[in-house]
């Protein structure tokens, strides 16, 4: 049987996230855990999260997890999500700037004031529904329409080094990138587990997946 687990590091919407997963399948045991040996030995890890980039990495470097994510993203079928994502990337200009865990490399920018054809202002953070737009031809995007709607909640948007991660973009109004990937990882800015029968669908498609791209 597959397990999952689920990286508990204090910060992130756990409970939503770990029953999304059980929902998506009865073939997969979901743990959600700090426990280096429960994250090493899981055949798929998911490393969600929200707040700020400066406590994220605070908390992973306290609990001696920042190498564990390292470790996990390089050997298994791995999603991260929202700040799980940014914290991904190289750097963030979160808190006047902060070192992430460089797995893939890029920075975390905050939106600019956007304003929208009309120029009235936007707020941020980009908070709400929004289509998401598939880039490329992923396991993960199986049976999810391009421009379903997804759910997000973030100030601050990725900014791979190499656009061709980029699994998909949504507009803010200038394009972001909502997914990217490589290799066996694959993140999302959008909260799958708030995002209805495409989050599921998502997640679903993610406890199937070997870690090929």
């Amino acid at each position: 049987m597959r397990r999952v687990a689920v990286i508990d590091y204090g910060m992130g919407n756990l409970r939503s996230v770990s029953k999304a997963l059980e929902t998506v399948s009865n073939q997969v045991t979901v743990e959600v855990t700090s426990d280096p040996e429960i994250i090493l030995s899981a055949s798929h890890v998911v490393f969600p999260g929200v707040g700020a980039i400066r406590d994220c990495m605070a908390e992973l470097k306290r609990l001696q997890l920042d190498q564990v994510v390292i470790e996990a993203a390089a050997s298994k079928p791995f999603l991260g999500v929202c700040l799980g994502m940014q914290a991904l990337l190289s750097h963030s200009e979160e808190n006047k700037g902060i070192n992430a865990l460089g797995i893939i490399p890029g920075e975390v920018r905050l939106f600019d004031i956007p304003h929208n054809t009309t120029g009235e202002n936007l707020k941020v953070p980009h908070m709400g529904w929004n289509q998401v737009h598939q880039t490329c031809n992923h396991p993960l995007w199986g049976d999810i329409e391009q421009d379903s709607r997804f759910y997000f909640v973030h100030s601050y948007y990725v900014s791979p080094a190499d656009p061709s991660v980029i699994a998909a973009t949504s507009a803010y109004p200038d394009d972001f990138a909502a997914a990217i990937y490589k290799d066996n990882v694959f993140a999302a800015q959008f909260h799958p587990e708030k995002s209805q029968r495409a989050g599921l669908q998502l997640l679903e498609n993610f406890v199937n997946w070997d870690g090929q791209s």
